[in-house]
């Protein structure tokens, strides 16, 4: 009997089965790495809100009609009416936190996208609490005001000036502490007529209550393209990231973002009646057909290699004994 024969008949039944070990390892690594992806699309439907039309700050789902909801006169029309694709008047002047005169048209044709934030900046709680969660919703990303997207702040109080601004502009930089958010997150004041125009065109009404001193206005930013069309609204006071981040590479017409946010943005859609991105259903149960059909082909070929491996690994023993026995 050959010894030597059989020493390297075994060792290489020895290498293939751990050849098949690692062809099996590959293939459970990938069709993991397809679930995880699947799983990733699919989201908690519990985390999206069902918009009944009944809240009174912001415009109605279209076909539920207007709601009885009890409010005092001067909050009657103080809503966030959404205007998407509607041009922004770029031919608006205002002044920077520098006391500079400005047009709009100066934040825009930048290829980035910018959001806007209206606000008041004495406001004593709401319009803080916008900026501070526009600020944690920027925060939570790479993205970076100045580099992927400008900010535009602007008052709606005619009384406020360029220094407030400024001020303002200095508290809250202080907290994004971002490099270079400074030339990306513009903090503006203007007058009345210029206000009127601005507010106007992207729906957001508001009222002046002199009793207080005070004005009644709804929460929420936009979101403009480049050339500034109206893209996206965000309502409340706390601005999900992954939302935030969605509606700027949309924006920008996928100019900025990463081949992710693609995927997610196959997996979620933008509704306007609750402003926020939901699960895009058709296109979810599209990819997990995908992922399952590919899970299913990638274990089958692995399942078919280890077969074939082992009918090798018996010819191999039958060829060895056959030797041995002659």
């Amino acid at each position: 009997m050959n010894i030597a024969g059989v020493r390297g008949q075994g060792s290489g039944v020895s290498h293939s089965k751990a050849k098949g070990r690692s062809v099996c390892a590959v293939g459970g690594r990938i069709f993991f790495l397809c679930l995880l992806l699947a799983a990733h699309c699919i989201p908690l439907f519990a985390q999206g809100r069902m918009y009944d039309g009944s809240a009174p700050l912001y415009s109605p789902r279209p076909g539920l009609g207007t709601t009885e909801n009890g409010l005092p006169t001067a909050l009657r029309e103080v809503k966030i009416e959404q205007r998407l694709d509607e041009q922004l008047p770029l031919d608006l002047q205002f002044k920077d936190e520098t006391g500079r005169t400005v047009q709009l048209s100066e934040y825009f044709n930048k290829s980035k996208p910018v959001i806007l934030s209206l606000v008041f900046y004495k406001c004593p709680m709401l319009c803080n609490q916008i900026l501070s969660g526009l600020m944690a919703g920027l925060r939570s990303q790479t993205f970076a005001a100045g580099k992927e997207f400008d900010v535009l702040t602007v008052s709606f109080d005619p009384r406020e000036t360029p220094e407030l601004a400024a001020e303002t502009k200095k508290s809250y930089l202080e907290r994004y502490n971002r490099p270079g958010a400074e030339k990306g997150w513009h903090f503006l004041t203007g007058d009345a007529e210029n206000i009127k125009r601005l507010t106007e065109a992207v729906g957001f009404h508001y009222n002046y209550d002199e009793k207080t001193n005070q004005f009644a206005h709804a929460a929420g930013i936009m979101v403009l393209t480049p050339e500034g069309k109206l893209s996206r609204y965000f309502y409340g006071i706390e601005y999900n990231a992954r939302d935030l981040r969605l509606g700027l590479v949309e924006a920008s017409n996928n100019k900025i973002g990463s081949t992710v946010d693609q995927l997610l943005l196959f997996c979620y859609h933008y509704d306007p009646t609750t402003g926020r991105y939901g699960p895009a259903v058709m296109n979810i149960m599209r990819l997990g057909g995908v992922v399952t059909v590919l899970g299913i082909g990638g274990l089958l070929l692995i399942l078919r290699r280890r077969n074939g491996k082992r009918g090798d690994l018996k010819v191999a023993e039958t060829r060895t004994s056959v030797g041995g026995t002659a």
